[in-house]
């Protein structure tokens, strides 16, 4: 009876940097291959080599293009990986772009570092560059959703629609007559962008994310608050800053922003986008319509109410502008970007309001400003935490514990395991619990570069 090895290289005990590599008889397969994020102790593992030997992986399968799901991939090709990286077409198209900004992001960062001696390390290095992203790219291949892929006798994949992200999907895998089910970051039944996640009838081993598993989404009017705040924004002659993940989130806020304009309920305050990965995967929506709700005249429409920045000279431009304005930049985790020059420069100032519209990461800048930090550390200083810092909860693109829980409803076999990644200890085990309680399936949670051996 052959029998597989699980590798939980990433998203054990934490959110980010899902990487889980399945050891067969037949094919050795990476599904997502995501940077780390938030605490120090994370962020210094992406820079060890994986304790597994990445030529021996035949393929990698990406859920979808965010940066803990694929930032790793340029690494991974220099410790010696030369197979196919699979997904669906939107899903590369954004991993293409996600990969290109971070690279020059590592890139300036460390010039910027170097320049100014706030660097441990002499010299800082970039993380990878953007000819290791070219490379990366060179690995592409992309399957439509829906359809069935034989990678081997005994082993077929299919991607299927799940809502967080343009492209993104949960992986159906079947080795050797077991089913092995990836949730990938699950979305939202009532997206403002995005259909309903599709859901999975049969699982003999179910991954599933566990981000907000101990939460229900609060049943917040995000439009009343954001009138309030941006009336709030008028009268004060401040500023709005909402620190936004490039991907959806800065889509969907810029359609709402656009619809309370045409309803008359928001003054024309002027809207700014600086966030150039933003800006690209705006053309995504534009190419891949049918991924989808957003009609494409609404898509122009709201293209021409936005003013997108295009360089950084704009940003500064835009800075130093007096007029009350709103600021959609990256990173939503405010881990780096350019959201970051708007908050050296304004966070000290209380007639600035900072949104903060999705999960936050432990470690990450966006969560100590969500728990009250009074001061934030930019560029190697420590500034004052003076602007009012608010939290807009349902404005999250992964699904909360009930819609967690609604997912595996049409589950129709009892899963022989159920594996809980991609979340905080206590989420995951608040999850756990509730899953065994209504279920009563057989949950673990692994731990971080725990080896798991099933017998299939």
């Amino acid at each position: 009876m052959p029998s597989i090895k699980i590798h939980f290289l990433g998203a054990a005990g934490t959110v980010t940097g899902s990487k889980f590599y399945l050891e067969t008889p037949q094919k050795n397969i990476l599904i997502d291959c995501g940077m780390f994020q938030g605490v120090k102790e994370l962020r210094e593992l992406n820079w060890q080599d994986l304790p597994i030997d990445a030529s021996a992986i035949d393929i990698v399968l990406l859920t979808h293009g965010h940066l803990d799901h694929t930032g790793y991939l340029p690494r991974l090709i220099k410790q010696g990986f030369t197979g196919d990286i699979v997904a669906t077409a939107p899903t590369l198209a954004i991993t293409e772009i996600i990969l290109r900004d971070s690279a020059k992001i590592h890139e300036e960062e460390a010039e910027k570092a170097n320049k100014e001696g706030y660097s441990k390390h002499d010299p800082a290095l970039p993380f990878y560059t953007k000819n290791d992203v070219e490379k990366t790219i060179k690995y592409f291949k992309r399957e439509e959703k829906d359809t069935w892929v034989s990678l081997s006798q005994d082993i077929q994949f299919r991607f299927r629609y799940n809502g967080h992200i343009i492209g993104s999907t949960f992986i159906e895998l079947h080795l050797y007559g077991k089913v092995l089910v990836f949730s990938g970051d699950l979305g939202r039944a009532d997206d403002v962008l995005l259909y309903a996640p599709e859901k999975p009838d049969w699982a003999d081993f179910l991954f599933i994310e566990s981000t907000y598993g101990n939460k229900l989404h609060p049943h917040e009017d995000v439009e009343e608050k954001l009138i309030t705040l941006i009336n709030d924004t008028l009268y004060n002659k401040g500023v709005l800053i909402i620190p936004s993940f490039a991907v959806e989130r800065l889509q969907a806020l810029m359609y709402i922003l656009w619809k309370l304009y045409q309803k008359n309920r928001i003054p024309n305050l002027p809207v700014y986008v600086d966030s150039p990965m933003g800006n690209n995967v705006l053309s995504v929506f534009e190419s891949f319509s049918d991924w989808h709700k957003l009609p494409m005249n609404e898509y122009h429409a709201i293209c021409n109410h936005t003013n997108i920045v295009m360089s950084y000279k704009e940003t500064w431009e835009v800075v130093d502008n007096p007029r009350p304005k709103i600021v959609i930049a990256g990173s939503g985790m405010v881990t780096g970007g350019r959201v970051l020059t708007y908050l050296q420069q304004l966070i000290d100032n209380i007639n600035t309001s900072v949104v903060l519209v999705g999960f936050q990461a432990e470690g990450t800048r966006g969560r100590q400003l969500q728990e009250g930090a009074h001061e934030v550390k930019l560029f190697g200083k420590y500034y004052p935490v003076k602007a009012k810092i608010y939290n807009i909860e349902s404005l999250s693109a992964h699904a909360d514990q009930k819609e967690l829980l609604d997912w595996m409803s049409e589950i129709k076999n009892v899963p022989e395991k159920v594996f809980l990644i991609h979340g905080e200890a206590t989420p995951a085990d608040v999850l756990r619990v509730k899953i065994q309680d209504t279920y009563q399936w057989k949950v673990q949670i692994p731990k971080l570069h725990e080896v798991i051996e099933i017998l299939v």
